[in-house]
């Protein structure tokens, strides 16, 4: 008899999202647009034919939008969990990106431009937080590399850097001094470049809310959620790996890399388990966050780097 052991990334037919409740929610959305009731902007951030790609299975049902939307880290507004209805006075229009550094094409892109021009998808991910949370959601976006090819990196670009916003007028955490604003993060020119890297412009088939990192931001799903960063207005490519905020404030708890793994406790608690928003389920955690057919082999030559956290 054969006997088939699945690898981690798949899952059983009974665990994806069922079909009846993905596609209602594109037959909503393509009957908005079909109307003529959404702007260009808002059609190009939630496209009414988008199937999620099947090469990412979420493994675990969707966390259900509201807990998603209303349970968020973002210590630019505040450092409790509640902030959302704070985040909502962040203005989303004007934006604008740019995209500079060791690349032959810099370039300032406006958030409708990228809109329009990127090959917009869905990808159900699931994201854990270093705090040992966890939540699986559809986001709607492009993958990075799309972006970094408009710019064409130079070969000595060897890491790409994230900044988010820093707006003071509307981000009242910007007043804690004892942090060291702007928030940036980093990647690797090869994880950045991998097929799961993603920039996101929207969940749950909707415009990016601003306390998710709206209007958009970086999804890397096998690492630790602050590696994601939010409302980004800059991406510079470096031949230097840049100096990270986590990193930068507590370098004994927080690594550059920071991939998932239940086998590495964090300090102060342990990252066997997770909690699954929603349903306060917990669930052990799995190695790169069930993603690690994908990305296993991007530390095989840096297994001597502190590589999960």
């Amino acid at each position: 008899m054969l006997i088939r052991h699945p690898r981690g990334w798949e899952i059983p037919e009974q665990a994806a999202t069922p079909e009846t409740v993905a596609l209602g929610r594109r037959r909503l959305l393509a009957g908005v647009a079909a109307l003529g009731l959404a702007s260009p902007a808002a059609r190009a951030e939630t496209p009414a034919s988008l199937t999620p790609d099947p090469r990412f299975p979420p493994g675990r049902p969707l966390t259900p939008e509201k807990d998603a939307e209303t349970y968020n880290n973002y210590y630019e507004f505040s450092d409790d969990k509640d902030l959302w209805e704070d985040a909502k006075i962040l203005p989303l229009r004007p934006w604008a990106i740019a995209v500079d550094g060791l690349v032959a094409k810099p370039k300032t892109f406006a958030i409708d431009e990228i809109l329009m021009k990127m090959p917009q998808e869905e990808r159900i991910y699931r994201h854990r937080c270093v705090e040992a949370w966890a939540m699986t959601v559809p986001w709607t976006g492009f993958p990075l590399r799309a972006l970094l090819a408009e710019v064409e990196p130079l070969g000595s670009a060897k890491y790409v850097v994230f900044q988010t916003a820093s707006l003071p007028k509307f981000m009242p955490g910007l007043q804690q001094p004892w942090y060291p604003w702007p928030y940036v993060e980093g990647l690797a020119i090869d994880e950045a470049e991998n097929d799961l890297a993603f920039v996101a412009t929207g969940l749950y088939g909707k415009p990016l809310p601003p306390q998710n990192g709206g209007p958009i931001r970086l999804v890397v799903p096998w690492k630790y959620g602050f590696k994601s960063a939010k409302s980004l207005i800059k991406i510079t490519l470096s031949e230097k790996r840049p100096a990270v905020f986590w990193q930068s404030i507590q370098p004994r708890e927080y690594g550059f890399w920071a991939n998932v793994n239940p086998d590495v406790p964090h300090p102060r608690w342990s990252q066997a388990s997770e909690r699954l928003l929603g349903s306060n389920e917990r669930v052990p955690t799995q190695i790169y966050n069930g993603y690690g057919a994908f990305v296993a082999s991007l530390y095989a030559d840096r297994m001597k780097e502190p590589l999960f956290m």
